[in-house]
């Protein structure tokens, strides 16, 4: 039995090409290839507006906590430095409450390092972390030789404690701000990933959409008909497409707007206040016990009420009248120091009374707190909401560019049928 013969590829292609010149062939190439484009397009759109969504889950599980747990640090170590000299001015044994207060003020900032580095996605950052934890180790090694000479009664003491907060200052503090600036850069990249326009999406609808037209246009030539309703139906499909993306995409940058004016941007802009008191505080304690010339660090500390009173004139109102009182405490403190009365200075930044500065920078310290706890909340609000408007968009927009496809094939196969 003879074997039978293979079709010659050659002739195939030219029975192709000369199908292809042909009405049912043109429409049939228009069918095949708005389908095509339309199934491809929608795939790209639905993984790219997947994408904005994806970047919202980041940005919400990842790039946020991250920067709360960054600012958390810094505030914690400035906390534990202030608290520290505080602790050392209280005398030989410091009053627990003092105590308790450094002792938590590490708790934080182990905390916070903890999740920090949980949070670490690129090198430098982890080397940052790092060094942080190194220094914090040798820091409070730094702070009980200082608490451990002052029971004694030894001034050796107050350099100990001079040399922590160095470290403290120069070491610590500017890798946690480092850490901190690098982690809001990455929440801002986040919120601009969810906000920015799907330009290759758009692109892709218009070409199709071009291609239906031109198709509609060349099948109106060859059948003798204006309109091809499965084609009108499908451009119909694409340009509802278009208009949900960027609907939904307008909306969400709205979303996001307000996230940045009423969240990161106030975040941020609290945080630093939040550092500058805890600076002020530490620089405040420390004139008191280097117990000498304080006209560098008065100038220092004047400086920095400035600079917080010009921070705080938009609120929030309990920091803003905590910083005024606490102005007001530290100009008798000052009044008392140059007057010989050391025991009353001593007693006005650190005692227990109401009227002391710690009362008030501990008011300072609870407003900017809760603050930045309610800006943040607004922050992840807004995110959510963007993320909420982009939800459906990839599903949807998938499922109107198969309709599209379908409804080109369903609109062209009618007038294929006159030809077969």
């Amino acid at each position: 039995m003879s074997s039978p013969r293979t079709p010659d590829a050659r002739a195939s292609v030219a029975w192709l090409r000369r199908f292809g010149r042909t009405t049912p062939g043109v429409l049939s190439i228009i069918a095949v290839a708005v389908a095509v484009a339309c199934v491809i397009t929608g795939i790209v759109c639905s993984a790219q507006l997947g994408g904005r969504i994806a970047g919202k889950d980041r940005v919400l599980d990842q790039s946020e906590p991250f920067a709360f747990a960054a600012q958390n640090l810094y505030a914690a170590l400035s906390a534990a430095d202030a608290a520290a000299a505080t602790g050392f001015l209280s005398g030989g044994v410091e009053l627990p409450q003092v105590r308790a207060r450094y002792q938590q003020a590490l708790a934080d900032a182990s905390s916070a390092l903890a999740d920090v580095t949980a949070g670490t996605g690129d090198a430098e950052t982890r080397t940052a972390v790092a060094d942080i934890s190194a220094q914090l180790n040798a820091y409070t090694g730094l702070v009980e030789s200082a608490r451990a000479n002052n029971r004694q009664g030894f001034p050796i003491g107050a350099a100990y404690l001079r040399e922590a907060s160095s470290l403290m200052q120069d070491g610590l503090l500017p890798g946690a701000e480092k850490v901190f600036t690098g982690s809001l850069a990455g929440v801002e990249q986040g919120q601009d990933s969810i906000s920015a326009l799907p330009t290759l999406s758009l692109v892709l609808l218009f070409l199709v959409l071009v291609a239906i037209v031109i198709g509609s246009l060349i099948a109106a030539r060859r059948t003798n008909r204006v309109f091809n309703l499965g084609l009108v139906a499908a451009a119909g499909a694409v340009l509802l497409a278009m208009v949900w993306i960027l609907g939904v995409t307008r909306l969400a940058a709205g979303d996001i707007a307000e996230s940045r004016v009423d969240g990161t941007d106030r975040f941020e802009h609290l945080a630093q206040a939040r550092i500058l008191a805890q600076q002020v505080r530490t620089e405040e304690t420390l004139q008191l016990i280097a117990r000498g010339d304080i006209t560098s660090s008065e100038e220092s500390v004047d400086a920095g009420f400035d600079d917080l009173t010009a921070m705080l004139s938009q609120g929030p109102e309990t920091a803003a009248a905590g910083l005024e009182s606490w102005q007001a405490s530290h100009r008798g403190s000052v009044q008392s120091y140059l007057g010989g009365d050391y025991p009353a200075a001593v007693d006005l930044t650190v005692g227990g009374a109401p009227t002391s500065s710690a009362a008030h920078f501990t008011a300072v310290e609870d407003g900017l707190r809760d603050e930045i706890a309610q800006t943040r909340d607004t922050m992840r609000d807004r995110v959510s909401a963007a993320g909420a408007w982009l939800a459906w968009s990839p599903t949807g927009t998938l499922v109107l560019m198969v309709l599209a496809a379908a409804a080109a094939l369903v609109g062209l196969w009618p007038r294929l049928k006159e030809f077969l």
